[in-house]
């Protein structure tokens, strides 16, 4: 996959000094690995947002009555994809979601392939554990496990994604995210999804680690709208970008390096 740039690289005023401001090729270097980590975490997107084309288990409903009546619903909404329900054992049912050959195009991306979701329990406590391994996202192979837990003190949902950099080629990523439900934010089939948890990229320099802290994206965007990202750099450097909406689809990331002075990035989600 191939996206235009979306974080614009700033360029350092001939007038700044002093050895704690940023050169070029540290802003450079800094928004490549920002690109790196976005572009990842894309594809974690990616597989939370097939959560979102199912609608959530209502507590207290008999699990086989709902698994069969979101299926009927499911192939109603997306024309191009197909769902059928089929027995896995006492407890556990499953939803098989396949997508026309030619692909199905959902909030902004493409999904091909199948996934295969699980419903476990019910009534008083229900798992779904969805197996995406077998979809593509915009043409990149998902390795991928996502899935939520209801009916107890909150509803808590995971993802764990791994695979190639979309559009960076010798790059790969790992990426373990905790998605928490925040009153007002809606998560499965709503409008946004924020992100917490740890991963890393790994490419010729080495492998990055990095952090995501209430990293919020709105449904359609590429990029998020706030939140932060803090990376340990394979070469011994901090790097945190804190991202914040300006109007509707800009924004700005304020990028700092070590103890350096932070610089500003426009962004368009």
């Amino acid at each position: 996959m191939r996206r235009a740039t979306c974080i614009a690289a700033l360029t350092v005023l001939a007038t700044a000094c002093g050895d704690n401001t940023l050169t070029q090729g540290e802003i450079n270097d800094a928004t490549a690995r920002v690109e790196r980590i976005a572009a990842s975490a894309h594809l974690v997107r990616g597989a939370l947002e097939v959560l979102g084309l199912m609608p959530v288990y209502t507590c207290g409903e008999p699990r086989r009555s709902f698994v069969s009546h979101a299926a009927e619903g499911l192939s109603a909404r997306v024309s191009c994809a197909t769902a059928t329900v089929t027995v896995v054992d006492d407890v556990t049912d499953a939803v098989v979601l396949k997508f026309a050959d030619g692909g199905c195009s959902v909030h902004g991306l493409r999904f091909t392939g199948q996934a295969v979701l699980e419903y476990r329990g019910g009534e008083d406590l229900m798992e779904m554990h969805a197996d995406l391994r077998g979809m593509t996202v915009d043409g990149q192979p998902l390795q991928a496990k996502v899935g939520y837990g209801t009916c107890g003190d909150e509803t808590r949902l995971f993802s764990e994604v791994e695979g190639d950099v979309p559009g960076r080629q010798g790059y790969t990523f790992h990426a373990n995210n905790r998605v928490s439900m925040r009153d007002g934010v809606p998560l499965i089939g709503g409008t946004s999804l924020i992100f917490d948890g740890p991963g890393e990229v790994t490419g010729p320099e080495g492998t990055d680690r990095f952090t995501l802290t209430s990293l919020e994206y709105e449904v359609g965007n590429y990029l998020p709208k706030q939140g932060t990202a803090l990376l340990e750099t394979a070469d011994g450097h901090s790097l945190k970008i804190a991202f914040q909406p300006v109007l509707w689809r800009v924004g700005k990331a304020e990028i700092t390096v070590d103890d350096k002075e932070p610089v500003t990035v426009p962004v368009i989600r």
